[in-house]
């Protein structure tokens, strides 16, 4: 799965827009979508939304999650637990991008929003990297990580891989090196 779809898939999610524009329910693929009714709220997909923005019919809600003291804390047990801790929204980075682009002035704080979800991000894909690297330093095989988002094994996927089969194929020239040795030794012995 490449950035796109990941993308592709946060916008399927659900968030509140406050419409300037009156219509009945819209009948999509993914279900009923409305009424829409002006300063009435109601729930839309993102992609909705950010199309509903552009042409300047609607006002976004920012997700529960999406403030400075929420964000703030997410920071904080981030950085003091040595494994990854769950996050508000599986796809926080993406949506977070979508909506401030689309929305900045609908979203209080969003300078320090922005900040706040760049920070997390740093740390969860540094703390990523630390994991893989001690995952492959010590030869292991099998590995389970918890509370990882679709974005973030996104960003190992490409190297990951390459990487095990490379250390697959040197532990097999390693093993068949070994079994010659064996064999040289065990025919050189019988020879004195």
């Amino acid at each position: 799965m490449n950035p796109a779809e990941v993308e592709f898939l946060a916008e399927n999610q659900s968030i509140q827009i406050t419409p300037n524009f009156s219509h009945d329910r819209l009948y999509l693929i993914c279900g009923e979508v409305g009424p829409f009714r002006p300063g009435i709220p109601v729930q839309v997909p993102l992609w909705m939304a950010i199309n509903l923005k552009q042409r300047q019919k609607c006002r976004l809600t920012a997700p529960e999650w999406m403030t400075v003291e929420t964000l703030t804390k997410i920071k904080e047990d981030e950085g003091q637990s040595k494994t990854f801790t769950p996050m508000p929204d599986q796809h926080y980075m993406v949506t977070t991008q979508l909506i401030l682009g689309a929305a900045p002035h609908d979203i209080p704080n969003t300078d320090e929003i922005r900040i706040l979800v760049k920070d997390i991000w740093d740390m969860r894909i540094a703390k990523l990297r630390s994991s893989v690297d001690a995952f492959l330093k010590i030869g292991g095989s099998l590995a389970k990580v918890d509370h990882l988002t679709l974005m973030e094994i996104n960003t190992v996927r490409p190297f990951l891989p390459h990487a095990l089969d490379q250390l697959f194929r040197l532990r097999q020239v390693l093993m068949i090196s070994d079994n010659q040795l064996k064999t040289i030794y065990f025919n050189s012995s019988f020879v004195l």
